[in-house]
């Protein structure tokens, strides 16, 4: 039987933490892409480039703040 979004939302709602957290997992997993090896190894690869450059010194880090008032200026212009 096909429910509506509010009625699974409120039945979601009223199951226990840890079960309602197992549920917003699957239905997430339902939707992400599917992983592909070598892209998950190339971001590991560049997330560890930029932390050895950044613990080196050559790079700085930006303050949340700045980066998500940046990122609203592009969004909402």
């Amino acid at each position: 039987m096909i429910q509506t979004i509010d009625a699974l939302a409120l039945g979601a709602i009223e199951l226990p933490p840890d079960q309602r957290f197992a549920l917003a997992q699957r239905i997430l997993a339902s939707v992400e892409p599917e992983e592909i090896l070598e892209t998950d190894e190339a971001w590991t690869l560049e997330i560890r480039e930029r932390m050895r450059r950044y613990d080196a010194g050559e790079t700085q880090g930006i303050p949340a703040q700045e980066v998500f008032a940046e990122l609203a200026r592009h969004l909402n212009p």
